[in-house]
């Protein structure tokens, strides 16, 4: 494995907040980048103040572990952008940057006059990354935008749950945009290399849900049928969905007509399901799958999840537990992934945060070092970067500037 990191060479001013932003900038430092979180002074990223919270730290204080979660491996500095001697001091961290990310509203930074039009003269070089609920452009572009708007006008929504429009579980609009931002940033840095100058990288999460809806377009503008909600029935196979058993609820994901055939003779002993009118073929089972869904559960009622599971998969048909998170915790495939890696902080103490999902097997990506304090690394990134002195940073914090 290589001594090296695949983004080592990157240096990454991170203005975003909360999540989508954040989970960008999160996945590019485990991947080696050297990201500079730069918060507002005395106050900082909005979920600092977020739960899950650690109510005793080492300090006696409540301190979010949101935070400490989505921002580790990150420097921090403050910096009060709205001040003149601020936005002098961003201007020349730009011309020693690589990437700048932000998620305001489209127009802020214009209106700070640190938009990428201003800060590409800066640095002809700078990759400009805006993520942000419509992105810049469009009828929506002005309006806030919030995960759960992403998910309702991205059409996310419209096709997940089994009675109303729901919701998932996490804030998957802000992670979706977070992933396309990451994916854009990377792309640039290439282009980058062929044209030798920045560009501006505009993320929509409207945008990036209605990308996660797949084939639902394609559904209707060929049958004029709005698709509907299914559950966790899939429109285009079954039996593919979730079935009970004894003590819980297992996925049976029969892809294609060998697994089903082989689902009905080697798992069900039931070859009479091949030829049965209603199953003979997919549009017959999508038809019928509440039929089937009988047929299948009355065999799994006497089997354990791990039992069904088990037998099913041996005779090569993909199956799996519905997993919560004290089970997901617990899994020794999860585990060697190294999807939850343990680290100390130093005022939360023991905590274990989230994993990085990409393996780059040489260049490998990893959690180093905790979320910062407040402003913890300003004498350090100002002095490395721009020659400021500790005594010159005392002076500009006591000014509000950082």
């Amino acid at each position: 494995m290589s001594s090296h990191m695949a983004l080592e060479n990157l240096t990454i001013l991170d203005l975003t907040r909360v999540l989508a932003g954040p989970f960008c900038t999160m996945m590019l430092a485990d991947m080696g980048a050297n990201v500079i979180k730069i918060e507002v002074p005395g106050s900082g990223d909005d979920t600092r103040s977020y739960p899950p919270f650690r109510e005793q730290n080492r300090n006696g204080e409540r301190e979010s572990l949101y935070f400490a979660n989505i921002n580790r491996n990150k420097k921090g500095i403050t910096l009060n952008l709205k001040s003149p001697k601020g936005k002098a001091l961003f201007k020349r961290l730009v011309e020693k940057a690589d990437v700048v990310v932000e998620n305001y509203r489209p127009g802020v930074m214009d209106k700070l006059g640190l938009g990428y039009s201003v800060l590409k003269e800066v640095n002809p070089r700078i990759i400009y990354a805006a993520v942000s609920g419509f992105g810049c452009y469009g009828p929506y572009h002005t309006r806030p935008g919030y995960d759960i708007l992403a998910q309702a006008m991205g059409g996310m929504m419209s096709i997940t749950g089994a009675g109303g429009p729901t919701r998932a579980g996490s804030a998957l609009g802000d992670i979706l945009g977070g992933l396309h931002a990451a994916i854009g940033i990377l792309a640039a840095v290439n282009a980058r290399t062929i044209t030798g100058e920045g560009q501006r990288v505009d993320i929509s999460l409207m945008d990036s849900v209605i990308a996660a809806t797949e084939n639902t377009a394609l559904k209707y503008l060929e049958s004029g049928v709005i698709p509907p909600r299914m559950g966790n029935r899939y429109a285009a196979v079954s039996p593919y969905d979730s079935f009970h058993c004894k003590d819980g609820i297992i996925i049976i994901a029969a892809g294609n007509q060998k697994l089903y055939e082989k689902l009905c003779t080697e798992v069900l002993g039931r070859p009479d399901l091949i030829t049965d009118p209603r199953f003979t073929d997919m549009p017959g089972r999508l038809a019928n799958q509440d039929d089937l869904q009988v047929v299948i559960e009355d065999f799994l009622k006497d089997y354990t999840m791990e039992a069904a599971t088990e037998y099913i998969l041996s005779k090569g048909i993909p199956a799996g537990p519905i997993m919560d998170i004290k089970q997901i915790l617990a899994d020794p495939h999860v585990r060697e992934r190294e999807m939850f890696v343990e680290m100390d902080h130093p005022t939360l103490g023991h905590i274990t945060v989230n994993g990085c999902a990409v393996k780059l097997m040489d260049t490998k990506p990893s959690v180093r070092i905790p979320a910062p304090a407040l402003g913890q690394d300003n004498e350090a990134v100002y002095g490395d970067m721009l020659g400021i002195t500790k005594e010159a940073c005392e002076d500009l914090k006591r000014q509000m500037v950082i």
